[in-house]
C-alpha cells in the first residue's frame, strides 16, 4: 500500500517547493483577509463607506499597474520578481502591528499598506501565473492548477478559524503579523527553487518599445476567441461580487452581530466544498468538456450571492452563510483551474506575462469600482439592499461565455507555436475547444 502518491507531479521536486510555497503564503493570506477589514471595523471603527474603501485601494494597482507589470515580467526572469514581491508584503504588513502597538494606527497606514501591498501582489501574480509554465510540461498545467486551489482550498478551510481565535484572543494585528511572518517562509521556499529559468529572448537588434509589447499583449487577449469572453464573464463577475462582499463582513458584524470567532467559523466550514472541487476539477472538465464546465460554474455562483442578504440574526445566520459560501466557493474553484489551464495552454511561453497582466487588468481592474461602489450604495440605501443588488447582478456573467464559441469547446487545445504570428494565431474561427476563466482570476 503506497503512503504517498507517486504519479503525475507528486515526486516534483521543483514544483514542490512552489506549491509550498504558495500553501504557507495562503494560509496566512487568510489571516490578513479576516483581520484587515477588522481593523478597519473594531480597531478604528470607521464607516462602512470606509471599510469598503480599504478594499478599493488594495485592489486600485489591479487597474494602474497590471499592464506595464506584464511587460516587465516577459521582460525578466520570474522568480526573483516572486521572492522581491514576498518580502515587499511582509515588510508592509508588518508594519501594521508595529504601529498598532505603538498606539500609532490610522485608517490612512491602512490604505498605504493597503496600496503598495497590491502592487507588489500585481507583479507576483502576473509572474507566478507565467512561472508555472516554464516549471512543469503544458501536460500537466492541469494537474498543477489543481495542486495550487488544493493549498488554497486547505488555507480556506483552516486559516479563517485559526484567524478568528488568534483574533479573538490577541486582536486583528496580532493575526495581520501572521500573514507577514507567512510570506517570509513563501519567500525561502521560492528561494529553494534550483530549476534554471531561461531568461527572455530580446533582439538587440530589433528592441520594441514598452508600447509595442504592452499592445502586443492586448491584441492578442482581446482578439482572442475565447479570451475575451472569458475576460468579460469574470470581469463581471468581479464586479458585482465585490460590490457585496466590499460591505459582507460590516454586514456580518453590525447587523447579523456575529463575532469574528463566529465569522471565521463560517469560512472554515464553507471551504470543505472548494476543497473538494478542487481535488476533482480535472474529473469534472473531463466529464462536462471545458466549455460546458465554465458555463456551469459561471452560473452556479450567482444563487449563492443572491442568499447571503437573507441570513437571519445571530449564530442562526450560520445556517444560510455557510451553504452560499460552500456552492459560490465550490464553483469559483472550478471556474478557475480550468479556464487558467486553457489561458496556460494556448498562449506562447514569450507572452505568458503579458496576457497575464491584461486578463488581470480586465478582470480585476473590475474590483475597485465594485467595491467603491458597494460602499456608496451602502452608505446611500443600506448593508442588506447593497447585498441584494450584488446578487442580482452576478447572474450577468455567464451571458459572454453561454453566447460565445467558449460553449462548443470540449478538449483543451493545442498550445500555440512561439515563432507563430500572433494575430494570425488568434484572428479567425479556432477550431478547438478551451476551458474558461473562473470569477477571481
Amino acid at each position: 500500500m503506497k503512503l504517498w502518491p507517486t504519479g503525475g507531479l507528486w515526486r516534483h521536486r521543483e514544483f514542490a517547493k512552489l506549491w509550498s510555497a504558495e500553501t504557507v503564503s495562503q494560509f496566512g493570506t487568510q489571516f490578513s483577509a479576516l483581520a484587515l477589514p477588522l481593523v478597519a471595523i473594531d480597531v478604528l471603527h470607521v464607516s462602512p463607506f470606509k471599510v469598503a474603501s480599504l478594499v478599493t485601494v488594495e485592489f486600485l494597482p489591479f487597474l494602474l499597474v497590471s499592464l506595464p507589470a506584464g511587460v516587465w515580467v516577459d521582460r525578466l526572469r520570474r522568480r526573483p520578481i516572486l521572492v522581491a514581491g514576498d518580502l515587499a508584503r511582509a515588510g508592509l504588513l508588518a508594519s501594521i502591528p508595529i504601529a498598532y502597538w505603538l498606539d500609532a494606527l490610522t485608517i490612512w497606514q491602512l490604505y498605504g499598506v493597503g496600496f503598495l501591498v497590491g502592487v507588489a501582489t500585481v507583479f507576483f501574480d502576473v509572474a507566478y501565473q507565467s512561472y508555472l509554465p516554464s516549471l512543469v510540461d503544458r501536460s500537466d498545467l492541469i494537474e498543477g492548477n489543481s495542486k495550487l486551489e488544493i493549498s488554497r482550498s486547505l488555507a480556506q478551510l483552516g486559516g479563517p478559524g485559526a484567524a478568528g481565535l488568534v483574533i479573538h484572543a490577541l486582536k486583528a494585528p496580532a493575526a495581520v503579523a501572521v500573514d507577514a511572518v507567512s510570506f517570509l517562509a513563501s519567500a525561502l521556499f521560492l528561494s529553494s527553487i534550483r530549476k534554471p529559468e531561461i531568461p527572455p529572448k530580446r533582439d538587440a537588434a530589433n528592441k520594441t518599445s514598452m508600447r509595442e509589447e504592452l499592445g502586443e499583449g492586448l491584441r492578442f487577449v482581446l482578439k482572442h476567441p475565447y479570451l475575451r469572453y472569458i475576460a468579460a464573464c469574470t470581469a463581471l463577475f468581479n464586479l458585482f461580487g465585490n460590490l457585496g462582499f466590499a460591505v459582507l463582513l460590516v454586514f456580518a458584524r453590525r447587523e447579523l452581530h456575529l463575532s469574528p470567532l463566529a465569522i471565521g467559523l463560517a469560512f472554515t466550514l464553507s471551504n470543505a466544498g472548494p476543497m473538494l472541487a478542487a481535488f476533482n476539477a480535472r474529473r469534472i472538465s473531463a466529464r462536462l468538456g471545458v466549455g460546458r464546465t465554465i458555463i456551469t460554474a459561471s452560473l452556479l455562483g450567482a444563487p449563492a450571492f443572491l442568499m447571503l442578504p437573507f441570513a437571519p440574526h445571530g449564530n442562526a445566520g450560520l445556517a444560510v452563510l455557510v451553504p452560499a459560501f460552500i456552492i459560490g466557493g465550490s464553483a469559483n474553484v472550478v471556474y478557475n483551474v480550468t479556464q487558467l489551464s486553457l489561458r496556460q495552454a494556448i498562449t506562447p511561453q514569450r507572452i505568458q506575462g503579458r496576457m497575464n497582466s491584461v486578463m488581470r487588468f480586465i478582470v480585476w481592474g473590475t474590483i475597485p469600482l465594485g467595491t467603491f461602489a458597494g460602499g456608496l450604495l451602502a452608505s446611500v440605501i443600506s448593508l442588506k439592499s447593497t447585498l441584494i443588488v450584488s446578487g442580482i447582478g452576478c447572474f450577468l456573467p455567464v451571458f459572454p461565455v453561454l453566447l460565445s464559441p467558449v460553449r462548443s469547446v470540449r478538449d483543451m487545445p493545442e498550445p500555440v507555436d512561439d515563432a507563430a504570428p500572433l494575430l494570425d494565431s488568434v484572428v479567425g474561427d479556432v477550431a478547438v475547444a478551451v476551458p474558461g476563466q473562473q470569477p477571481g482570476i
